[in-house]
């Protein structure tokens, strides 16, 4: 904020005001430096004199038994305690401040980027030719536009040129002066006009003369091609001049976005208008209420400020009032975006303010829409953020959960991430849409190893199956990564040339399910589901198996917390409370600001990103319709075709029957008899192999538990006595719930 010069102001104020009738005329000179040395406590008038107030001054002072000392070791209430030391300035040196400075980048972003240059330089050269174009094709209305106007514009010249002779600019001033009967003026002004006049009509015949004669010369001299070109411009020349201002010749042929360029009193404006106490208790005290640590730059299209906020506001107290933040702007809310700065504290504030609406503004086309491939070991680029950047994403090595109320985009945006997949030949896709209204059948009928849509019970089995085998394929991975020569990979994961290799079976598998909760949620398999889909999200991303989940209620229970708390990528667009936001985002997510609840129902396709070793994001995915995913889906089950991939539903092939031909809990009833209450799991483990070598083979203490898990039948520590007959306390169960497992099994309908 601007202030006027406080020290004049109260110089004049003390010259204006009356003296002091009880003062003494014989005024007492005050030495200001021993005042002030005497409100500090220092014993020494003279702050430059003696040495520094360093350790060993300190403890001289000390041992002087007339020094102060401070209230709470004199006991006197009337000592004075300083606080801060104003003896000179501490914190970081020159060099300090140095190594902690923010270097700006010296070339900007989109220069360094040549995809950005790229498409920067393509936006420019479009919207030119599109203006020449226009202006082309209408340029024979603009010549009839101004041949009409032209007579006007003649009128016009002629008028304003008499006006000009006649000096009729002056006379409101020489009929003030009749007005005042002010004789010395009018005859001042009557002369001075008189001058004007002689002088401009003598112009005014000499460019006449000078006109008619070089038209005459033309007429008789000059081609026909420049007679007709002097005539031509003429005729535009008085056509401009005869315009009207409300009917302009040329329109515009691209409307520009308007908007307002954004001011330090812009942005102050906007934040003391939120009800912030802090901000708004400082600009009533004169100063500004937020300090700015940059100038305020244009980045991409918008406008970027940064800065502090008071002491005890944070950053999320200013996203939650976004709304707020926008009127104060008087901007679309979908062009305000405050954000926190990473690696900084929770008061320092980024605004990014856009020329246009992030879910209006137009998207620059997707590379991947008509041509090119993926390797899913590298980013690809699936959306953009606020300022029109392509935000890459890595669909290796994670897991992802998609959360967000309905028709916000969420399908959508797990059936771009699936397309992305299928461009990789190489990539195995297993899709599910529970939701069953065909939104994921572009990329199932084409690509897909399984697919499925709806919630009938005979697609709950495919599913089931599918989900075994997932089990089955990522244990055979393991001990096939287990196996491998550390040169060879030397990380204990698949990577992009282990997937190459058919010979070990390492492609990318990538399992889409859209309503997941309508398998964790089922009466039957919504246990086994929830078992196996933690497995895959704990262990697959290094196996090369990528789980991708979305679900329109993310809670408890239809996104459970093992596969939640372990998912690598979140993408959550718009929820509606903190429980849902944290649920995707994760824990205390809505507490840092990164908050998908801000977002409009208009902003479709907006949500939060976390993921690619990064902070939260906001990016707008790439909206692809269904005619344009089918285009995409075609060409990447050709790719599969000439690489000899294509498989399992995509070629009409029927599953495999994985349907379990035994009955585990049968099994553990049978090798536990009546007579152990208790027994430890590894136990179970061993009679199992034996019992079934081809089915459990390899199981152990933790395979059992795992595996009785989603029948309800909890391990517990178990006492028992071990082979060399000493007593101890492993894992294990009771056979009573075993049992009782069973008999609930048995009761309910349709239960196998």
């Amino acid at each position: 904020m601007k202030h006027p010069d406080d020290k004049e102001f109260f110089d004049w104020l003390e010259g204006e005001m009356p003296p002091d009738p009880d003062a003494d005329p014989n005024g007492t000179v005050v030495d200001m430096e021993s005042a002030r040395a005497a409100r500090s406590g220092s014993p020494d008038p003279n702050p430059d004199s003696g040495t520094d107030s360093d350790a060993d001054s300190v403890g001289a002072e000390s041992a002087d038994p007339n020094a102060s000392v401070p209230e709470a070791e004199s006991g006197d209430p009337d000592t004075t305690v300083m606080v801060d030391q104003a003896a000179r300035a501490v914190g970081p040196g020159y060099l300090g401040r140095l190594v902690g400075a923010k270097r700006l980048d010296v070339i900007p972003i989109w220069l360094r980027s040549w995809a950005e240059l790229k498409t920067a330089t393509g936006w420019v050269a479009r919207h030119y030719a599109h203006a020449a174009g226009y202006h082309a094709l209408r340029s024979p209305v603009y010549v009839l536009r101004l041949a009409l106007q032209a007579p006007t514009g003649a009128a016009r010249f002629v008028g304003t040129t008499l006006r000009w002779v006649a000096d009729r600019e002056g006379e409101p001033v020489r009929l003030a002066a009749v007005r005042h009967e002010d004789a010395a003026e009018y005859l001042t002004l009557s002369r001075q006009r008189d001058r004007r006049v002689r002088l401009r009509v003598l112009i005014s015949v000499v460019g006449l003369f000078v006109g008619l004669t070089t038209a005459l010369a033309m007429y008789v001299l000059a081609p026909y091609w420049l007679q007709a070109l002097s005539v031509s411009a003429l005729v535009m020349a008085l056509g401009f001049n005869g315009r009207r201002a409300d009917v302009p010749v040329i329109h515009r042929a691209v409307e520009m976005p308007k908007a307002v360029k954004l001011t330090s009193d812009i942005v102050l404006r906007a934040l003391g208008s939120l009800g912030i106490p802090a901000i708004n208790q400082a600009q009533g005290k004169g100063r500004d209420g937020f300090e700015f640590t940059a100038p305020i730059t244009r980045d991409g299209p918008g406008w970027r400020a940064e800065g502090n906020l008071p002491y005890g506001v944070t950053v999320t107290d200013v996203i939650e009032r976004r709304d707020r933040l926008a009127s104060g702007l008087r901007r679309p809310l979908g062009c305000v975006w405050p954000e926190a700065v990473p690696d900084e504290h929770t008061g320092r504030l980024v605004l990014w303010v856009g020329d246009q609406d992030m879910s209006k503004a137009k998207k620059p086309a997707w590379p991947l829409a008509k041509s090119g491939t993926v390797d899913l070991f590298k980013p690809a680029a699936y959306g953009t953020d606020q300022r029109g950047r392509w935000v890459d994403l890595t669909l290796m090595y994670v897991a992802g959960v998609i959360g967000a109320i309905p028709r916000m985009g969420k399908t959508f945006l797990l059936r771009l991430l699936m397309l992305i997949a299928a461009l990789d030949p190489r990539a195995e896709l297993h899709t599910y849409d529970m939701k069953g209204t065909g939104d994921l059948d572009p990329v199932g009928n084409a690509v897909s190893h399984r697919h499925g849509a709806g919630d009938d019970d005979e697609v709950i089995e495919y599913a089931i199956c599918d989900f075994r085998a997932l089990r089955d394929e990522l244990r055979r991975r393991t001990k096939v990564i287990r196996s491998l020569p550390r040169d060879i990979c030397p990380e204990s994961k698949v990577t992009s040339d282990l997937a190459s290799k058919r010979s070990l079976g390492l492609h990318p598998i990538v399992i889409g399910v859209d309503e997941c909760q309508v398998l964790f949620e089922h009466d039957k398999y919504g246990k086994e589901f929830e078992e196996i889909a933690t497995d895959l999200v704990k262990r697959g991303p290094a196996t090369g198996i990528v789980l991708l989940l979305a679900t329109q209620r993310p809670d408890a229970k239809s996104l459970p917390t093992g596969i939640s708390a372990n998912a690598s990528l979140r993408m959550c667009l718009k929820v509606m409370g903190q429980t849902e936001n944290d649920m995707v985002l994760g824990t205390s997510s809505y507490k840092r600001g990164v908050r998908a609840t801000m977002f409009a129902w208009g902003d479709k396709g907006i949500h939060y990103l976390i993921g690619e070793g990064s902070d939260a994001r906001i990016v707008g995915s790439v909206y692809v319709d269904g005619t344009a995913a089918e285009r995409i889906a075609a060409r990447a089950r050709a790719a599969r075709e000439k690489a000899g991939l294509l498989s399992g539903y995509a070629l009409g092939e029927e599953p495999e029957q994985t349907t379990a031909t035994y009955d585990l809990l049968a099994d553990v009833a049978a090798v536990v008899p009546e007579k152990e209450e208790r027994v430890w799991n590894e136990r179970i483990a061993a009679r199992l192999a034996e019992l079934r070598p081809e089915v459990y083979e390899g199981w152990k203490s933790e395979n059992v538990t795992s595996a009785l898990k989603p029948h309800g039948i909890r391990a517990r520590d178990v006492a028992g006595t071990t082979d060399e007959g000493s007593r101890t306390t492993r894992r294990g169960i009771v056979r009573a719930d075993l049992l009782k497992a069973i008999t609930e099994r048995s009761e309910r309908p349709g239960a196998a």
